[in-house]
């Protein structure tokens, strides 16, 4: 099999998968700023530097995951039930903008922890 014949295959969806693709790799990520964020929230109390650096992994990784289930559903051809993924990347809006707002209250923990009180 030639490189344009494998190229025109991915494209098409062929190898790397079909429209779903991109909606569960932006759920993915989306989950993982979640989850990030989560834990570093638990963290923030604590005031370790855990805590920081995974409140700024958490907005950092939400972000990714949010612009990429925007990017997808600017692309996505089709509509709900297709089987372009259309309804994984609206789910992962949120779930992006939570690991986003996750992290951003860690860090805003983390810096009332470190302010003495009075």
């Amino acid at each position: 099999m030639s490189a344009s014949a494998v190229l025109i295959a991915a494209a098409e969806g062929g190898i790397i998968g079909d429209g779903r693709t991109g909606a569960n790799l932006a759920l993915g990520v989306g989950l993982l700023g979640v989850v990030i964020g989560w834990l570093a929230l638990a963290r923030a109390g604590n005031r370790t530097g855990n805590a920081r650096t995974g409140g700024r992994s958490a907005v950092a990784v939400g972000a990714v995951g949010t612009v990429l289930a925007v990017l997808h559903l600017a692309t996505s051809s089709g509509g709900p039930g297709t089987g372009n993924g259309l309804v994984g990347a609206v789910a992962a809006v949120p779930l992006g903008l939570g690991g986003v707002f996750l992290g951003r209250r860690a860090l805003t923990r983390f810096r009332r922890a470190g302010q003495p009180v009075g």
